[in-house]
């Protein structure tokens, strides 16, 4: 009879945690750098993979956090900076949502041999915050970077 007790309160607890993750309405993927990239098909049938090359590696957006890490965050008097934003936003609408952070993750890949560091580190951090800067979802790519 205890031991019935406690399985039940044990499945309410996760019933609660369940409701109340629901509850919140920011989504966020994690995409982690140390992972070898995911073959998922988009609504269109085309692997992320496919799209990424598709959109030119989504090199105005590499161009668009590089600034970001040399320049500081984005400013609307920046004609450069602000073409490629708008570049930027218009090659990740062209991607799937559930491939956007993947396409981010991929982006920030091809910057490490480029770059090091703290400028890595704002590269990322420019990344996580790009589908939401463009108003697109996810609203946050959660992406991380280990050596190991």
């Amino acid at each position: 009879m205890v031991a019935r007790l406690a399985t039940l309160a044990a499945l309410f607890a996760a019933l609660l945690l369940v409701a109340h993750a629901a509850a919140f309405r920011t989504t966020i993927a994690t995409v982690n750098i140390d992972e070898d990239i995911e073959n998922q098909q988009g609504r269109r049938g085309v692997s992320c993979r496919e799209q990424f090359h598709r959109l030119q590696n989504l090199n105005w957006c590499q161009r668009f956090m590089r600034q970001q890490s040399q320049f500081g965050r984005y400013e609307d008097g920046n004609q450069q900076q602000q073409q490629d934003f708008q570049q930027c936003c218009q090659q990740l609408w062209q991607m799937d949502e559930r491939c956007r952070c993947e396409g981010l993750r991929q982006a920030v890949m091809q910057q490490l041999g480029q770059v090091r560091g703290e400028e890595m580190q704002e590269i990322m951090e420019s990344a996580r915050d790009l589908p939401n800067q463009c108003r697109l979802g996810p609203q946050r790519c959660e992406i991380r970077f280990s050596l190991f």
